[in-house]
C-alpha cells in the first residue's frame, strides 16, 4: 500500500511539472520581445482634399523620398474609398482614426444642426474649455462631440497611458478629432495677426515651453514670401493654363497667376491665414511636427506613441484654385518635398525601420464645374435660393406654415417634430411628401427619408453610403442628393461632400515597420485603417469600429 501511494505521488509530481511546462510557453523569453515587434511610433498622415489620381497625375514631378518612397517600400491600396456621405473634413478625419462612419461616431458634418439644442454646432467647438496660447476664441475646442474612441485612445488605454498621442494640423478639427479623447495634446494654427500654434484647456493649462519657443522663432512669418512655381511653369503639363476663369485667387491681386507676393497680399487676406492657402502652410506643419517629435521624445522607447498629422493647405488651395490648377500641382510637388524631409527626420530620430506610417485623405474633390461644362461634361451649380423659394411656397400651401421645418443644412431637412404632432400629422407621411416634392426640383438627383434610412438595409451604391453616414439621433428627416458634378458653390474653385468617385476615391499608403511591400486593386474603405493599425499594435480596435484589418498589408 505504501509503495502504491509513493507511486501516485511521483506521478502527480510528474504531471504537475508537465502541466507547468505547457502553460508557460514563453518561459525564458525576454519580456521585451513582444513589444519589440511593435513600431516605436505610428504616424498617421491625412492630406486634406487629396484625390487618388494626384499620385499618378503628378508622378513624374515627385522625387524618390516622398510619395514614391512610400509606394516603393510600402503597400499601395489603389482602390481605396470613403464608404459614406458626407465627404467633409470633420467626418473624414474622424472616420480614419475611429474605424467607423458618421452612423456610429456621430460627426455628421463640419457644422451640423443639433436637434436637442436646436442650433448649428461646430464639430470640434466646446464652450466649456478655454483657449491656450491665444486670447482668441480659436482655442475653445475639444473632441467632446465624437462619440467613439480612436486607435490612439486604444493605444493609450493599452499602454496604461504611457504611450503618447499628439495631433497636429493647421485646422483645429484636423488635429483634435484624430488625436481622440485621451490625447496628451492637440495643436492647431491660429493665423490672423498672430501666426501661432495653439491648443485648449481640454489638454493643458499652458503651452509647453517648446511650443512657446517655436512660436517665438517667427517661423510662420518666414513663409510670408514669394510663392512661385518650384520648377519652370512651362513644365507643369499635368494641369491647366495658369490664367483662366475657373480660379478664385487672392484679394488684392487682379489675376490668379504666379507669382504671389504673400507678404504684400497678407494685409487683405486675413494676415497669417494666407499661408493656409499656399504650400507653405504644409511646410510649417511639417516643421512643427518634427519639433514635436524631438521635444516630446516620440518613438524613443519601446512603448508605441501615436502622431496624427494633417496637411490642410492642400484643401485651401483646392477650394481656391481648383483641382486642375497650376497652384494645386505646385502644392503637391512641394508637399512631396516636405514628406521627404519629414521621413528623413524620422529615420534620423526614431530610426529607419522603427516607425510605421500611413497616408490617406479626408475626401477628394470635384473638378470645377464651369471647367467641366466648357469641355462638355454634365455639371453645374445648384441654385439654393430658387429651391428655398419654391419649397417655402410648398410648405405654406401644404401645411399652412414654413415653421414645420426647423433647419435645412448639409443637404438635410430637419422637421419640427413637435409641430408635426401638434398639427395632427403623421411624421412618416410628412417625410415622404416633402421627399417627393424635393425630388421634382432642378438638379435633385435622389431623395431619401430618415424612416427609409432607419428601416431599410442597403449594401450597394449611393444608398449604402448615405446609410453609413446617417446617424439616427443627429441626422435630418429628409436627405437630398444633388446631380453628379452639380455643387452649391461659387463658380471658381473646387469643393467636395458627395458620394461620387471624385470625392470618395483617395490614396491609402502604408510603409515602415510591420508593413509588406505590394499593391492591390481590391477595394478597401476608410474604416479599415484604424483596425489595421490596431491589429499591427496588438491592441483593441476602437470601440465602434466597423472596418476590417487589412491582413494583406501587415507583414
Amino acid at each position: 500500500m505504501k509503495n502504491f501511494f509513493t507511486l501516485i505521488a511521483i506521478l502527480f509530481l510528474f504531471c504537475s511539472c508537465g502541466s507547468q511546462n505547457t502553460t508557460l510557453p514563453n518561459k525564458g523569453k525576454s519580456p521585451s520581445m513582444e513589444s519589440n515587434a511593435r513600431p516605436k511610433l505610428v504616424v498617421g498622415i491625412v492630406v486634406d482634399q487629396m484625390r487618388y489620381d494626384y499620385l499618378t497625375r503628378f508622378d513624374s514631378k515627385f522625387g524618390d523620398g516622398g510619395f514614391k518612397r512610400m509606394i516603393r517600400e510600402g503597400f499601395n491600396c489603389k482602390n481605396n474609398h470613403f464608404n459614406y456621405v458626407p465627404t467633409y473634413t470633420g467626418p473624414g478625419h474622424t472616420s480614419v482614426y475611429t474605424g467607423t462612419t458618421p452612423k456610429y461616431h456621430g460627426i455628421i458634418g463640419n457644422n451640423f444642426y443639433d436637434k436637442e439644442i436646436k442650433e448649428m454646432v461646430y464639430c470640434a467647438g466646446d464652450d466649456s474649455v478655454e483657449s491656450v496660447g491665444t486670447a482668441h476664441n480659436a482655442g475653445k475646442m475639444s473632441p467632446h462631440r465624437m462619440q467613439t474612441t480612436t486607435f490612439g485612445d486604444e493605444n493609450r488605454l493599452f499602454t496604461q497611458m504611457r504611450g503618447k498621442t499628439i495631433g497636429i494640423s493647421l485646422k483645429d478639427r484636423g488635429a483634435i478629432l484624430p488625436a481622440g479623447h485621451t490625447a496628451n495634446a492637440a495643436y492647431w494654427f491660429h493665423g490672423l495677426d498672430e501666426g501661432l500654434w495653439i491648443s485648449s484647456t481640454f489638454y493643458m493649462n499652458d503651452l509647453p515651453q517648446w511650443v512657446k519657443d517655436f512660436n517665438a522663432t517667427e517661423k510662420a512669418e518666414s513663409y510670408l514670401k514669394e510663392w512661385n512655381t518650384l520648377y519652370d511653369i512651362s513644365t507643369y503639363t499635368e494641369s491647366g493654363t495658369d490664367e483662366n476663369t475657373f480660379e478664385g485667387g487672392f484679394t488684392g491681386k487682379e489675376k490668379a497667376t504666379f507669382p504671389y507676393d504673400l507678404k504684400a497680399l497678407s494685409k487683405d487676406n486675413r494676415g497669417f491665414d494666407i499661408l493656409k492657402a499656399t504650400p507653405y502652410g504644409n511646410s510649417l506643419t511639417a516643421d512643427f511636427a518634427m519639433e514635436a517629435i524631438k521635444a516630446e521624445n516620440l518613438g524613443e522607447d519601446e512603448i508605441t506613441d501615436v502622431l496624427a498629422v494633417s496637411f490642410s493647405a492642400t484643401d485651401y488651395v483646392g477650394h481656391n484654385f481648383g483641382v486642375n490648377s497650376k497652384e494645386i500641382e505646385d502644392t503637391y510637388i512641394r508637399l512631396d518635398k516636405d514628406l521627404e524631409r519629414f521621413f528623413e527626420y524620422l529615420d534620423a530620430t526614431v530610426g529607419k525601420g522603427e516607425y510605421t506610417v500611413f497616408l490617406t485623405a479626408d475626401h477628394g474633390a470635384v473638378d470645377v464645374p464651369s471647367y467641366l461644362t466648357s469641355v462638355k461634361v454634365p455639371s453645374g451649380y445648384v441654385d439654393r435660393n430658387d429651391r428655398k423659394e419654391k419649397f417655402n411656397a410648398f410648405l405654406k400651401t401644404t401645411y399652412g406654415s414654413e415653421g414645420i421645418v426647423e433647419n435645412i443644412s448639409n443637404d438635410q431637412i430637419f422637421l419640427d417634430r413637435d409641430k408635426v404632432k401638434d398639427l395632427g400629422l403623421n411624421l412618416i407621411d410628412v417625410q415622404n411628401t416633402i421627399a417627393m416634392e424635393q425630388l421634382g426640383y432642378k438638379n435633385v438627383y435622389k431623395v431619401y427619408t430618415a424612416t427609409t434610412m432607419s428601416t431599410s438595409g442597403f449594401s450597394t451604391g449611393l444608398e449604402e453610403l448615405l446609410q453609413n453616414g446617417f446617424n439616427q439621433k443627429r441626422s435630418g428627416d429628409v436627405i437630398l442628393v444633388n446631380d453628379p458634378s452639380f455643387i452649391p458653390y461659387g463658380r471658381t474653385g473646387s469643393t467636395h461632400g458627395s458620394g461620387q468617385n471624385y470625392d470618395t476615391h483617395v490614396p491609402l499608403l502604408f510603409f515602415g515597420k510591420g508593413i509588406k511591400h505590394g499593391e492591390t486593386f481590391d477595394k478597401t474603405v476608410i474604416p479599415d485603417i484604424a483596425p489595421t493599425i490596431s491589429a499591427l499594435l496588438g491592441i483593441s480596435f476602437p470601440n465602434s469600429a466597423t472596418g476590417r484589418p487589412l491582413g494583406f498589408v501587415i507583414d
